[in-house]
């Protein structure tokens, strides 16, 4: 919980970046420029509407591959466009980075190369099969490679029941238990979530965590200016749709439901 007090305040509000198709993946548009461009522009975005912390993730690759079948194109783009983000944020502003689908050891290499403070890690303890087929726990390879690249001075927060993802072959492991097991394998920030993208989170399983486990809790979807006050005692909320138009993750940012959502979290933190 330390590592995370000196990084983030209560309630922290962690602000999506969707980086655009990289190349290499079907939908790539041809230009990295753009790809830049509108990320540093919803980096800026983010700075003036003062939120405590933004995620580059690159959602947009989809169909995803799993992290043995990624090639060096996608480590090497993403660590660009996460430094010219990290060169537009402040160092108050948190900057942090996720690969799909289960990049852990690629997004660990692109946060110490572009001096990022933290990761998201999908199948940190257990397994479970995502769309993508099944993703294997990694705590034991992603930690001793964080102490290899001397970066543990990077926080790695990790999903716990994963949305998008079967969790049958875990089905007799509560979330707790499984909050436990990721605290037991030293995660700095267990994140809950829906079922799937812009879904809310279980509000009970928000309680029965903050209740039973001692690592800081994220809420990883669905959170909104209507319902944030079900989440409050989370210790951080990871917001992509409900920054966007319409509320769909693919859509632009709209810096006015940014702000008003920032000016009710800071009256309600």
């Amino acid at each position: 919980m330390l590592k995370f007090r000196n990084c983030f305040r209560k309630c922290s509000v962690i602000g999506m970046i969707h980086v655009l198709p990289l190349p290499g993946t079907p939908n790539f548009s041809g230009s990295i420029t753009d790809i830049i461009e509108v990320a540093k522009k919803e980096a800026l975005i983010y700075k003036n509407e003062q939120v405590d912390g933004v995620l580059i993730e690159n959602m947009h690759d989809i169909p995803y591959l799993k992290a043995k079948s990624l090639t060096p194109e996608t480590t090497a783009f993403m660590t660009r466009v996460a430094t010219e983000v990290r060169n537009i944020l402040p160092k108050s502003v948190k900057c942090g980075v996720q690969v799909l689908a289960g990049g852990n050891l690629q997004a660990l290499a692109v946060a110490q190369a572009a001096e990022l403070d933290f990761l998201r890690a999908e199948g940190f303890v257990f397994g479970h099969v995502a769309d993508e087929g099944y993703i294997d726990a990694c705590a034991g390879e992603l930690l001793r490679y964080r102490k290899r690249l001397d970066a543990e001075n990077i926080l790695i927060f990790t999903d716990i029941k994963k949305k998008h993802s079967s969790h049958a072959i875990t089905g007799d492991i509560s979330l707790v238990e499984t909050a436990h097991a990721a605290e037991f394998f030293q995660s700095d920030g267990i994140i809950l979530t829906g079922v799937a993208t812009g879904s809310p989170a279980d509000k009970n399983q928000l309680k029965d965590l903050k209740s039973n486990a001692e690592v800081p809790v994220i809420i990883g979807s669905g959170v909104d200016i209507d319902n944030i006050e079900d989440y409050i005692e989370a210790d951080a909320f990871i917001i992509g749709s409900h920054f966007k138009e319409e509320n769909k993750w693919q859509n632009k940012l709209q810096p006015k439901k940014i702000a008003e959502f920032m000016a009710k979290i800071n009256k309600l933190r």
